[in-house]
């Protein structure tokens, strides 16, 4: 098998690479704790950086942070690489990225309450199915209104106004309980107190600042500090999930190509399954499916293969396994079903195997070059070139300062949005849109050696080993533009001003007489009564003259006061 384009994994009686044209067909590497699965997580990362592939990996026990700097000076791995025959062994630095949601080791990751949506949140909340659909509720009202939700305080002003303004929402939306709101917030201040909240805001993370190659063709490794994040378990494995999902939506399909654009590794891969709704699930077997026709590899990072759902399980076509220890019933199940998901080979009993494989030594199989797995292989992993062991603290800030992301994502920004509106500080029109040697040459095995030169995917600059640094957000953000007509916008009752003083009104109909006018009536009333009921004698008599006199007078009366007051 030809090594030009293919990752030198391990070696038995035979080498055994990974080939880059099915780098996207997704992985999985599992074993025991201390078995050496982090050791060869980073052999396999660094052979795509080393071909120009991309890479993001979640360092849950800080033990991926070296990669920056230069290793070959760790004994095992010099012994390592001699017992496998490696000519020119020697460590090498890797262009790192570190990240990090609280920004601490690394720069900080945001995204919007938006972006991540109902469903992630939902779980990230664990709200049961009434509550989901009370949240379900509030995004589609912020669509409507055309809020946004930015942070913590835009989501929580925005439920606030739904509890408030329930009877209202019923006929269309469904019952709005304010005990569900009340749970909703509820969880709200106990991920806050987590310091979930700082994963919520501006600036969001650009997906274009992970898939970045530096000056001389290598692939950028993205690191993850998860030490402080794996506290809060379920964060860790809604993070994920949203990053892989933004993957799938951001990126174009491409087919298969001659090596991935992107490669994901999945630590504790458990931590996204556990408790996971139905419909999550189908979701993430959607995208895992998928995603391949986008150029990204999932590669999953757990303990026992059990963890993995069968229809995800069945997907992965290139598979390390290290060693399992079979001391309870649910361990034998596991080693039966991990021998079971191999090729079989007939030199020894792979179940056997994987019950007596030492630290480093691992089962293979990867996929041949028609794309078949190939028959599982006992292995000896061949070991990374930078550093095994976290980074100093000096050296991860010169790696951050030197970095073309520095200074992008420090500074949080806090922008007029839903919650700015509902409490009456701004109108929905001024809300804003973010922009976006000589002699002989020793014979190289896959990433050892001399790697062929990869254009950058993006051009850098001549500015430094890191190339040009992107642009900075005044100069990507386009100009706001303010609605013409802004719509009515709801408001929360604690941002409205005291009801004015009502001002006294005149009943409807007739307005009232003063005491003079109503005088001037009755007399007048009177005088008429008397000169209608004389007249009515000398022409109808002593009978009728009363009441018609009476009639006549008050159509009189009636008739002169109102052309007077008419006039």
């Amino acid at each position: 098998m030809s090594d030009e384009a293919a990752i030198f994994v391990g070696a038995s009686d035979v080498d055994q690479y990974l080939l880059l044209k099915y780098g996207n067909r997704h992985g999985l590497i599992a074993g025991a704790t201390g078995t050496g699965k982090t050791v060869t997580l980073q052999t396999i990362a660094e052979g795509f950086s080393a071909y120009g592939v991309p890479v993001f990996m979640a360092d849950v026990k800080g033990d991926l942070s070296g990669v920056s700097q230069p290793g070959g000076d760790n004994p095992r791995a010099v012994e390592r690489a001699r017992q496998m025959g490696i000519e020119g062994y020697a460590g090498r630095t890797f262009p790192t990225a570190y990240w990090d949601l609280f920004g601490e080791k690394g720069h900080p990751i945001r995204t919007t309450v938006s972006e991540v949506g109902p469903v992630l949140m939902a779980r990230l909340l664990q709200l049961n199915e009434t509550q989901e659909g009370v949240l379900n509720i509030a995004f589609k009202v912020a669509d409507e209104q055309g809020l946004l939700l930015l942070d913590f305080k835009d989501l929580q002003a925005l439920l606030q106004w739904l509890a408030e303004n329930a009877s209202q929402l019923t006929t269309e939306f469904g019952n709005v309980s304010k005990q569900s709101v009340g749970t909703i917030q509820r969880q709200l201040l106990m991920l806050d107190q987590q310091g979930g909240e700082g994963f919520f805001g501006e600036p969001a993370l650009d997906l274009a600042d992970m898939i970045r190659c530096d000056a001389a063709g290598l692939g950028t490794i993205n690191v993850l500090a998860a030490d402080r994040l794996m506290q809060s378990p379920r964060l860790y494995g809604t993070f994920l999930l949203w990053l892989l999902s933004e993957l799938f939506e951001a990126l174009p399909e491409v087919g298969d190509l001659e090596k991935p654009r992107f490669v994901f590794f999945f630590d504790e891969a458990h931590l996204l399954f556990n408790d996971a709704p139905k419909a999550l699930l189908e979701r993430i077997e959607q995208v895992v499916r998928l995603i391949r026709s986008k150029g990204v590899g999932v590669y999953f990072i757990t303990q026992n293969p059990l963890d993995i759902p069968e229809s995800v399980l069945g997907q992965l076509g290139n598979r390390v396994q290290h060693a399992l220890r079979a001391f309870t019933p649910r361990d034998q199940k596991a080693v039966k079903v991990a021998a079971e998901t191999f090729r079989p080979n007939k030199k020894f009993d792979v179940a056997q195997a994987i019950t007596e494989l030492g630290v480093g030594e691992a089962l293979l199989s990867f996929l041949d070059t028609k794309g078949v797995p190939t028959p599982v292989e006992r292995c000896l992993i061949a070991p990374p070139q930078g550093r095994i062991g976290p980074v100093k603290d000096v050296e991860r800030q010169a790696v951050m300062a030197a970095s073309p992301l520095a200074g992008k994502y420090d500074k949080a920004i806090d922008r007029a949005s839903a919650y700015e509106v509902l409490t009456g500080r701004v109108s929905t029109g001024t809300q804003t849109t973010p922009g976006p040697a000589a002699g002989g040459t020793p014979r190289r095995r896959g990433q050892y050696g001399s790697v062929p030169q990869t254009p950058p995917t993006n051009p850098p600059a001549p500015s430094g080993p890191w190339g040009g640094r992107p642009q900075s957000p005044a100069e990507t953000q386009p100009p706001s533009q303010e609605s013409e007509s802004p719509r009515v916008e709801p408001r929360l009752k604690k941002a409205q001003g005291p009801a004015p003083a009502p001002v006294p009104k005149a009943p409807a109909g007739r307005q009232r007489d003063s005491i003079g006018v109503t005088v001037a009536k009755a007399a007048s009333r009177s005088m008429a009564t008397i000169a209608a009921r004389e007249a009515a004698k000398a022409i109808f008599g002593k009978g009728k003259a009363g009441s018609i006199g009476a009639s006549v007078g008050g159509a009189v009366l009636r008739g002169v006061l109102g052309s007077i007051l008419r006039g």
